[in-house]
């Protein structure tokens, strides 16, 4: 069992920045694949991106077209939590922000969404224009 608390949501201007942390218990997070994922109103859940196990110390990132660039995603396994830096914010951006656990996909083609099993409560995260 994972259990996994965001933070660091917030309100910001446009062009500022922001890091979320998930906060994850369970001995074998750091061999879990997390995803990030956002839910504007009125709008589905979307994959902003995500980080899966490499191999010893190496870790693959992905990130949605929209977000690639402006946001990094980084594991601390020493404090068992993930960030998601998030710079060059824009309105559009404004969302609550989920980090989830579980399975990434097998290839490049499948959801993020299908291999989280575990789910962290969400954070929001408000730009303003």
């Amino acid at each position: 069992q994972v259990q996994l608390v965001e933070s660091g949501g917030g309100l910001v201007q446009a062009g500022g920045s922001l890091r979320l942390s998930c906060a994850a218990s369970g001995r074998a997070f750091r061999l879990s694949a997390v995803g990030w994922f956002r839910q504007a109103p009125g709008k589905d859940r979307e994959f902003v991106g995500g980080s899966s196990w490499g191999g010893v110390g190496t870790y693959y990132t992905y990130y949605a077209d929209s977000v690639k660039g402006r946001f990094t995603i980084s594991r601390d396994n020493a404090k068992n939590t993930v960030y998601l830096q998030m710079n060059s914010l824009k309105p559009e951006d404004t969302a609550v922000y989920y980090c989830a656990a579980g399975r990434a996909p097998n290839s490049d083609s499948a959801p993020w969404l299908d291999g989280m099993y575990y789910w962290g409560s969400g954070t929001l995260v408000t730009v303003s224009s």
